[in-house]
């Protein structure tokens, strides 16, 4: 395998986007945002066709651009992606690779007064400019969301918050039974703050943003937690509330809030659940020993998609022998079998 990128059968075009519902979020971060968009052969040979569209979500501390790397001895998703359709495996389709970083490392794709409005933003600008610019299937019966970990999480919540925007989604180990996922770190993390920090989430903001990130116990850990709090638990005026007192101990009053966000508690919801009902194709997935234990939350929200109704004919669920990390070889299984189905 070549360590450098190899030459696409399609295209994939790069743009920028000048967000307007970004513009002044509460952090600064940039409101103009890049946006890769794949096109597959034979695109520009057929132009009175139009194809579905496919929205591709990144975990934690992703952003567009690393889309583009290559670990060794593998293929980037992109280039996964491409032969999956030069291959032939699966109908094409357009597929959208779009960024919502923040300086918190992510915004779990929700419209936050700490962050910004990052679902507003996937839902209301990137589609319909997408859907304007490219062939599209203008149609959330031929459009869908794909992601792993917290993309995953996104790929979960987006569809049941808005089902007139995505018809079909695709889990990988993505953020889900959040008891189970999330609750059992608070101790380490309350630990690393008072030993590193006096027991304060302001101490570590104030630190870890005069130096260089990650060169102190505990960096990622403690931005991952301050990050979600900010997504699920921020105050109207943009004040995070911590889930975990300076013992560890959960603050039920913030933690309910965290709880209101769980894709499987959200999916036992009527509204949540008759959405689920409309999907067109669900894909979850996960592997067996997830560091995370997102295995045991892919297991959950697939049981809440049944209790939802669901027809089995149109859920995919697989446990798969791998950890959190290094499935992006699963992309491309999820990628078709979405695809087979959109273009129905």
């Amino acid at each position: 395998m070549p360590p450098w990128s190899a030459e696409l059968a399609g295209r994939l075009d790069h743009h920028v986007i000048d967000s307007a519902l970004l513009r002044g979020n509460p952090l600064g971060d940039p409101h103009r945002r890049p946006l890769l968009v794949y096109v597959p052969p034979g695109y520009d040979d057929e132009p009175r066709r139009r194809y579905p569209a496919v929205y591709v979500t990144q975990g934690y501390t992703g952003q567009v651009g690393m889309w583009l790397n290559h670990v060794p001895f593998r293929r980037s998703y992109p280039e996964l992606a491409d032969a999956v359709f030069a291959e032939r495996r699966a109908p094409p389709a357009i597929v959208v690779y779009l960024d919502a970083w923040t300086s918190y490392g992510g915004s779990q794709y929700l419209d936050s007064p700490a962050t910004g409005r990052y679902h507003s933003y996937l839902c209301d600008e990137i589609v319909p400019w997408v859907d304007a610019r490219y062939r599209t299937l203008a149609s959330r019966d031929h459009r869908a969301i794909t992601g792993k970990s917290s993309g995953g999480y996104a790929a979960m919540v987006t569809p049941m918050l808005r089902p007139g925007v995505f018809g079909a989604l695709a889990t990988h180990a993505g953020d889900a039974l959040f008891e189970v996922a999330y609750r059992p770190a608070f101790p380490a993390r309350a630990r690393l703050l008072r030993d590193h920090h006096d027991g304060s989430y302001p101490g570590f903001l104030a630190d870890f943003r005069s130096r260089i990130a990650g060169t102190r116990p505990g960096d990622l850990e403690l931005m991952e937690i301050y990050a979600y709090a900010a997504a699920y638990s921020a105050d109207g005026d943009g004040t995070v509330r911590i889930p975990f007192d300076d013992t560890g101990a959960v603050v039920p009053a913030v933690w309910e809030r965290w709880l209101a966000h769980d894709p499987v508690l959200m999916a036992a919801r009527p509204a949540h659940a008759e959405a689920l009902r409309s999907m067109r194709a669900i894909w979850i997935d996960a592997g067996a020993g997830d560091e995370y234990y997102l295995d045991f939350g892919a297991v959950a929200f697939r049981r809440a998609v049944q209790a939802a109704g669901v027809p089995g004919e149109r859920v995919h669920f697989e446990l798969f022998d791998a950890g959190h990390a290094g499935i992006e070889y699963r992309y491309p299984l999820a990628l078709a079998w979405l695809c087979e189905r959109l273009a129905a």
